[in-house]
């Protein structure tokens, strides 16, 4: 029984959306399968686009699917020989009348994908896709789900950032396929979550007993993110990693705090990635009149992501929510001082080693960015303080090891230990 107890585990990890660049999901599966490959446990990928970048050693099955929503060809509308499959018409048919089907027919592919392999693993690991697929899959092997925030929250958000009735509809219509993950999410014998917060917001959102859950918080990867040593901060330059155009994200109000923080100081505002064409960002950017003062990368190396940090005198997290906060945790290692707000779970990244203002306040954003600005004294130890506390609680061994224990109680449970 010991023996069993303790073996390398055969994994097999399904991520339905996990682009490695933007949004945590991706940095999530990519990070994670590497630390559990670390620890002696063979860990499978399967995948829907775009390409997850995963370590060579890591196996990834990616899923043929449609890609509707691949950048370079956004909506495309399929050949004929594609709608010949049910699911790609589905999945077709959901786009067009403006709903999300990639999670319930990624779930149809995983499904028909793992059916008849089963045998090879000792458990699958689902990244919140949480679909009927997955469902059936749990009750033919001992499966377990991570939940990194309910999409309630966005959905909730995202439809009081807009007036008209017509756009309250799109966004109803975009979150539809939350039901289906209430549903399953309530099905399932064990669900990770990142942080003690997000825990609390999934057992009031799906109504989800309190013994399902185990709280494995994410890790920063600190062999990307750490101090550089010999680049001088340029001082009044702030930086943000989110450039959507997602109201949950909170960059309107970052731009609302540069626009008034520029009536005093030459503010420069440096944003890794770029904003939609035409998109909110871009509108707010030109009501304000602050286009000279903002710099967007566009999507850059992690190297060249690394000395934008290191450039910068300070970071900024504005998000109204987040489940975890990786932004956080990665300006923490990379040794500049964070200014967060207190959406969410940040608090417990953030802990005392950064400014925190109240989410949804450019007021407060103002004042905590030109504070700090000027006590260079108290910006240096700030720096200081996040990378020790990264180093200290948020590693990438940590969450595999918390995540093994998850295995593990899940097997117990279905006796396969």
């Amino acid at each position: 029984m010991a023996q069993d107890m303790n073996r390398p585990l055969k994994i097999c990890m399904i991520s339905y959306r996990s682009n490695p660049h933007c949004g945590g999901q991706g940095v999530y599966i990519r990070n994670l399968s590497r630390a559990l490959t670390d620890l002696g446990h063979s860990v499978e990928v399967v995948a829907g686009p775009p390409d997850p970048l995963l370590d060579s050693d890591v196996k990834l099955s990616m899923l043929d699917c449609l890609n509707l929503y691949d950048p370079e060809n956004m909506f495309r509308t399929p050949r004929a020989d594609e709608l010949k499959n049910p699911i790609n018409l589905i999945e077709w048919l959901s786009v067009s009348t403006q709903g999300y089907p990639e999670p319930f027919t990624f779930g149809l592919r995983a499904y028909q994908y793992l059916k008849n392999r089963l045998s090879q693993y000792d458990i699958i690991h689902d990244n919140q896709s949480l679909s009927y697929g997955l469902l059936a899959l749990s009750r033919s092997i001992p499966t377990v789900a991570t939940i990194h925030h309910p999409i309630t929250v966005d959905r909730r958000i995202a439809v009081k950032s807009v007036r008209s009735f017509r756009k309250k509809v799109q966004h109803l219509r975009w979150y539809s396929f939350i039901g289906m993950q209430k549903r399953v999410s309530r099905r399932l014998p064990r669900i990770i979550t990142v942080s003690d917060f997000s825990k609390q917001d999934i057992i009031r959102e799906f109504n989800i007993p309190e013994e399902r859950f185990s709280v494995v918080p994410n890790g920063i990867n600190t062999q990307i993110f750490h101090p550089v040593e010999g680049i001088e901060r340029e001082k009044d330059r702030i930086i943000v990693t989110n450039s959507a155009d997602m109201p949950l994200k909170g960059l309107y109000y970052l731009l609302q705090a540069v626009h008034d923080i520029s009536k005093k100081r030459n503010i420069r505002l440096t944003v890794i990635g770029k904003p939609k064409e035409n998109g909110g960002v871009e509108k707010l950017i030109d009501k304000l009149r602050i286009g000279h003062l903002i710099d967007f990368t566009g999507r850059i190396t992690d190297e060249e992501f690394v000395l934008q940090y290191a450039r910068a005198a300070i970071a900024v997290v504005p998000s109204v929510y987040e489940g975890f906060g990786l932004p956080v945790g990665e300006a923490m290692a990379s040794g500049i001082p964070v200014i967060s707000t207190t959406g969410g779970a940040l608090p417990e990244v953030a802990g005392d080693a950064a400014v925190l203002v109240p989410p949804r306040d450019p007021e407060a954003l103002a004042k905590a960015i030109t504070g700090l600005l000027d006590n260079p004294k108290r910006a240096e130890e700030l720096g200081k303080a996040g990378y020790k506390r990264v180093m200290e609680q948020f590693t990438w061994k940590n969450a595999a090891e918390k995540t093994v224990e998850a295995y593990r109680e899940t097997l117990r449970d279905y006796g396969k230990l």
